[in-house]
């Protein structure tokens, strides 16, 4: 049977019949009879399609009755389907139009107001999520004091290297440059006074209270913590954590509790050696710019560590460590979905991480000026 696209006009209203097999074996001639019965409609205002000559019809002849009804509608031509006793051939036609006619949701952008405005309504359920994990947590330590199977402490030696020894050698170079920079810093501005022999005690003072512990909790925060929340994600997303529950294991004792320990044991430590690596940093730099002798710079450092410049340093370390751990953790067990989920709740627990680590340092320099030491 011949395939045609018959257009019997009337001033501007039209009727389309089409003829023949609209299938994929006669796609190309369906197609160039489709493009001259176009360029006979030019003008019209109104097109009837009739499908009462069709003897066969399948998706491919669909979809091009379909996009020439599109056409027409876009060139301000009111387009209808009249079934002649083919409604599933209408039907197929109706269909892809309802899905082609879908339009994308619009989307808008959000002033910088709007954006302040949804942060501010998402902060109140974000700081309750916050206050739960952490009472969470909270009652879980006593709990795995208690019963010591209930938290898998076999794997705390391995997570004291990962976040420790591993992570020594960049804490280290980090510690080591920040205290280059403070004799840098400090021969350049002290110098002009003349009073360069408070250099070391600069680096004391800055490095002991703030520095040494803020860089080494970043420096954690940006390795040991993404290993982390990346690490429990994973278990999320592949539902190992739903496996510990079926078995009857709390995840927050049995995977948090351990990691928070390892991140509480080994952040101070490693600002201990960060402190004395900063000191070295110190001593080059003033060496290198001054004449000041190794024996008297060792000298006046030793005269400038006190205890309370030792001690307001390492207290700080161990809140900045379970900050680290529990922000890790918590958003790993937020994590749903796929490897998109686990690389933004990775990003996210990062991103947290280090602010906290900030906002945590700042609340512990206010107190400690209020208490004048």
């Amino acid at each position: 049977m011949s395939i045609a696209v018959l257009a019997e006009r009337k001033g501007d209203r039209a009727t389309l019949v089409p003829t023949g097999p609209f299938d994929l074996a006669h796609a190309a001639e369906v197609a160039r009879e489709m493009d001259g019965a176009e360029l006979r409609l030019s003008g019209c205002r109104s097109v009837d399609l009739d499908l009462g000559q069709l003897n066969r019809i399948d998706g491919t002849g669909a979809v091009l009755l379909a996009r020439l009804l599109d056409r027409l509608d876009a060139n301000q031509c009111r387009s209808a389907v009249i079934e002649s006793n083919n409604p599933e051939a209408a039907r197929l036609i109706a269909l892809y139009r309802e899905r082609r006619s879908g339009r994308p949701p619009q989307i808008r952008r959000m002033s910088s107001l709007m954006r302040i405005g949804t942060l501010a309504a998402l902060l109140p359920g974000k700081a309750n999520q916050a206050f739960d994990f952490t009472g969470r947590f909270a009652s879980a330590v006593p709990k795995a004091a208690v019963a010591r199977d209930s938290v898998d402490w076999r794997s705390l030696p391995n997570l004291i290297q990962q976040t420790g020894a591993d992570a020594l050698l960049v804490t280290s170079a980090a510690n080591l440059l920040v205290g280059i920079i403070i004799g840098f810093l400090g021969v350049s501005q002290l110098g002009r006074f003349g009073a360069l022999s408070y250099e070391p005690g600069l680096v004391v003072v800055a490095h002991f209270r703030e520095l040494g512990p803020l860089v080494t909790s970043i420096i954690v925060a940006g390795r040991s913590g993404a290993g982390l929340a990346s690490e429990i994600a994973t278990m999320k997303v592949t539902e190992e954590i739903d496996a510990l529950r079926s078995m009857g294991f709390d995840p927050v004792r049995w995977l948090v509790v351990p990691r928070c320990v390892a991140l509480v044991i080994t952040v101070p430590l490693l600002t201990l050696v960060g402190d004395v690596l900063a000191i070295v940093g110190g001593l080059l730099a003033t060496l290198v710019l001054t004449d000041m002798t190794p024996r008297a710079y060792l000298q006046a450092t030793m005269a400038a560590i006190t205890g309370p410049h030792l001690i307001t340093g390492l207290v700080k370390t161990p809140f900045l460590a379970l900050a680290v751990g529990l922000i890790a953790c918590g958003q790993g067990l937020l994590a749903k979905g796929g490897a998109a989920a686990v690389g933004s709740r990775t990003t996210t627990a990062v991103v947290l991480s280090i602010f906290s680590v900030i906002v945590i340092s700042a609340v512990f320099t206010f107190f400690y000026a209020l208490l004048g030491i």
